[in-house]
C-alpha cells in the first residue's frame, strides 16, 4: 500500500508543479490537493526511517500551493484595448470594399 501511495504522491506532485507553472489559475489546486492527500497518507504509512521523501514531497506541494495562491492574488489580468489593431481592421474593411467596387466596375 505504501508503494501505491508513493507512486501516486510523486505523480500528483509532478502534476502540481506543472499546473502551478502554467497559467491555469485555480485549476492547479486539484492536483495539488490530491498530492497533499497522498503525501499525508504516505507519511502516515511510512516508518520513521522512510519519512524523508514524503516530507520533501509535502514541502514541494506546499510551495506549489503557495505559488498558485500568490499568482491568483498578486497578478491581475487586464484586458487592454488595442486601438492600433482596431484601426487596421477598419482600414482593411475599407480596402476590401474598394477592391470589390473596382471588381464590380471592371465587370460592367
Amino acid at each position: 500500500m505504501r508503494k501505491l501511495f508513493l507512486v501516486l504522491a510523486i505523480a500528483f506532485t509532478v502534476l502540481a508543479i506543472v499546473f502551478s507553472a502554467l497559467p491555469l489559475d485555480t485549476i492547479a489546486f486539484l492536483p495539488i490537493g490530491l498530492a497533499l492527500v497522498f503525501c499525508l497518507l504516505l507519511l502516515k504509512k511510512s516508518e520513521n526511517n522512510q519519512k524523508m521523501l514524503p516530507k520533501i514531497l509535502l514541502f514541494i506541494c506546499t510551495l506549489s500551493c503557495a505559488f498558485v495562491v500568490g499568482k491568483a492574488l498578486l497578478i491581475k489580468d487586464e484586458v487592454v484595448e488595442d486601438t492600433q489593431f482596431e484601426q487596421q481592421k477598419i482600414e482593411t474593411k475599407q480596402e476590401a470594399k474598394k477592391e470589390l467596387e473596382e471588381l464590380e466596375n471592371d465587370l460592367e
